[in-house]
């Protein structure tokens, strides 16, 4: 009888895979390239004993304790480079990995359904759980490889203190963390109708785990095991190398899909156990514009960005004011470290902050303006169309949305930050400094914005290459400094233009060119727009 239940199955995982193939290798190639180019840099980075010494201090205090997790003694990283690597590069690893298992099974699942393809799919000869099992199994197989790789990939490279047991350890780390989401995005798509408020929910506990695992290990490293990406930080991959932690979410995973399991099987296809809020009768004025239509279908997502965001910079401000303690009375740093602007340690780290947040508030404004071409590739601009709407209306509702969005997402990291950081700290950075640095990046956020128009206007073929975008800049910004990239690489990164306030000067020329390009490739998105078909 059970086996009844999961009949076809393996048909279903050869369909998938064919249908997600190209994503799954660009993520795989993705993943697997970037760890094993930055951990080949590593030895050449950090050959004497004096450049690791000031890796380990810089490490332990509490902001990049924060931002990366906890770090090893100071021996371990004197005797492997392994450690190194490990510690400024697993997190954000994890991280991806996360995501990737979030987008894949997230479509295969209640996107699926949301499209009526599982309805088909279930009018055939297989069983009533066999789509959601191919779609686990598809996840499932995807981070093994991808575990497979990394690990000895690692162990080919020949760096010091990367072992067998540390590759393989680093490598099941990431697909662990792959599986642990994965099955929180498949027990969400049966709860909620709809795949965006699937993503939503999960992309909602990976933001989460993120903060509860940032607090816990600058305060209690009790609360950080809470947190699915805590697990993987503290197995200390190429030292002690914690099996634990690997087995810990084997369990968690296999315990949520047994329930996703379970709801699946009691719930209609379509349905879910958590009913979409009843709108009201009649709809108010606002609701009867385009750009009131757009905002009303997509305030859910912004606000759960403004509220991560607003957290996200909250939780930096609040140990903002262990730096300049931490480093006071540290005179190797202070010789270590040339500062030749005069800014302080605070000041510094406020630069790298907001660029990284800065690009993380871009992701919800490429997500508005992406709306577009799903509800077309759903059929469902024609219901504009056949009214007196033009698609320059339509498509301005969205861009203008996203806009609005990116200075939203900035200004919610730069009032958390300022606000707890102006509790905790005796010397508090300024209200207009704070907010100067998140405005400075608007203008390379409105050029991404722009790009996106481009794509869904002109190549809407192509309109996966603005993800691919956002992650080309995070790379630069994060490991340009690690990989060595020549210069004209990291300028095509339009946030490498931004100017590092408070540490250097605003720049009118930067803003301006910049401002001038979002303009140009918004107006090339609009005139494509125009002239193209409108196809589902």
């Amino acid at each position: 009888m059970y086996t009844q239940l999961f009949r076809g199955t393996g048909a279903l995982v050869k369909l998938l895979f064919r249908q997600q193939r190209f994503k799954i290798i660009i993520w795989l190639i993705a993943i697997v390239v970037i760890t094993l180019s930055a951990a080949s840099a590593y030895p050449t980075m950090y050959q004497d004993e004096q450049s690791r010494q000031a890796f380990a201090l810089t490490m332990e205090n509490p902001a990049m304790q924060a931002m990366l997790g906890p770090g090893y003694e100071l021996t371990s990283y004197l005797n492997s480079v392994g450690t190194l690597f490990a510690h400024e590069m697993l997190l954000f690893s994890a991280v991806a990995v996360a995501i990737m298992s979030i987008l894949l099974l997230g479509r295969s699942t209640r996107a699926d359904e949301e499209d009526g393809r599982t309805e088909i799919i279930r009018a055939l000869s297989v069983g009533q759980l066999s789509y959601l099992s191919a779609s686990i199994i598809v996840v499932v197989v995807t981070n093994l490889l991808l575990a497979i790789l990394v690990g000895f990939g690692l162990l080919t490279l020949g760096i010091e203190g990367v072992d067998l047991e540390g590759s393989m350890m680093y490598g099941a780390i990431l697909g662990m963390t792959g599986l642990v989401f994965g099955s929180i995005t498949a027990l969400f798509a049966q709860v909620v109708e709809t795949s965006r408020g699937t993503s939503s929910l999960a992309f909602a506990i990976l933001i989460i785990s993120y903060l509860v695992r940032a607090i816990g290990d600058v305060e209690n490293d009790t609360m950080s095991l809470f947190s699915p990406l805590g697990w993987g930080v503290h197995a200390k991959v190429f030292m002690e190398n914690d099996w634990w932690m690997i087995i810990l979410p084997i369990l968690v995973s296999l315990f949520l899909l047994g329930v996703t399991f379970y709801l699946n099987a009691i719930r209609d296809v379509g349905a879910g156990f958590i009913p979409t809020r009843k709108g009201k009768k009649h709809a108010s004025a606002f609701l009867k514009t385009s750009f009131g239509f757009v905002v009303r279908q997509q305030q859910v997502m912004i606000i759960s960005w403004i509220i991560g965001l607003f957290l996200l910079g909250a939780s930096f401000g609040a140990i903002l004011g262990d730096l300049e303690t931490y480093f006071a009375d540290i005179e190797f740093m202070q010789a270590f470290i040339v500062n030749e602007s005069g800014n302080s340690m605070t000041e510094q780290f406020i630069t790298l902050l907001m660029a990284i947040m800065s690009l993380i508030g871009t992701i919800p404004a490429v997500m508005v303006v992406l709306k577009l071409k799903g509800e077309e590739n759903k059929n469902r601009t024609e219901h504009f169309y056949s009214r007196a709407v033009s698609r320059t209306k339509l498509m301005s509702s969205y861009f203008l949305l996203g806009i609005i969005v990116t200075v939203i997402m900035q200004l919610a990291v730069a009032f958390g930050l300022w606000l707890v950081g102006m509790t905790v700290m005796e010397d508090a950075l300024g209200f207009g400094t704070t907010f100067t640095s998140a405005f400075a990046y608007l203008p390379a956020m409105w050029v991404v914005v722009g790009l996106t128009v481009l794509l869904v206007g002109a190549i809407p073929r192509l309109t996966g290459f603005a993800w691919g975008y956002v992650v080309f800049c995070f790379v630069v910004l994060y490991l340009s400094g690690i990989l060595d990239f020549p210069e004209w690489v990291n300028n095509f990164s339009v946030f490498e233009h931004i100017p590092q306030i408070p540490v250097e000067d605003f720049s009118i020329a930067t803003t301006t060119s910049l401002i001038i390009l979002s303009m140009l490739v918004t107006l090339v998105g609009y005139i494509g727009y125009n002239k193209r078909d409108i196809t589902g």
